[in-house]
């Protein structure tokens, strides 16, 4: 749970900055189905570690026809603060249903320059 704060923080710190006319809600385990509803805004947060400067990030695959990717940001938190370059840090995704029915994310760390995927989390979407 005290991991989980902070990257609450991160997501609600992100959607004030970009603007967003409601709190978008924050996910982190594709386990639980993302239920909201048309024009609604939610958030994946990924709390692992992601670390662009090895060139590994997640990469989202998803129902363009239901679901729109509205922004997409990195965050170095902690580690940056202590001075530490090249270290992990958190993605977040926030993405806007736009259409009625049931979809899926599919979240890989890779590179995007290689087939191989080192990790993969698929997310389910309730479209309302």
């Amino acid at each position: 749970m005290k991991k989980l704060l902070p990257l609450m923080g991160l997501a609600l710190s992100i959607c004030l900055v970009a603007g967003c006319s409601s709190i978008a809600q924050a996910y982190t385990d594709p386990e639980v189905t993302i239920d909201t509803s048309a024009d609604g805004e939610f958030a994946i947060l990924i709390a692992l570690d992601s670390n662009p400067t090895t060139g590994y990030s997640w990469v989202a695959s998803y129902d363009e026809t239901r679901l729109e990717l509205v922004d997409e940001s990195f965050d170095p938190g902690e580690y940056a603060e202590q001075g530490l370059v090249g270290a992990g840090g958190t993605q977040l995704f926030r993405f806007k249903a736009i259409k009625s029915g049931e979809a899926t994310i599919t979240m890989d760390y890779k590179r995007p320059w290689e087939d191989e995927v080192l990790e993969q989390k698929v997310f389910t979407v309730d479209v309302k």
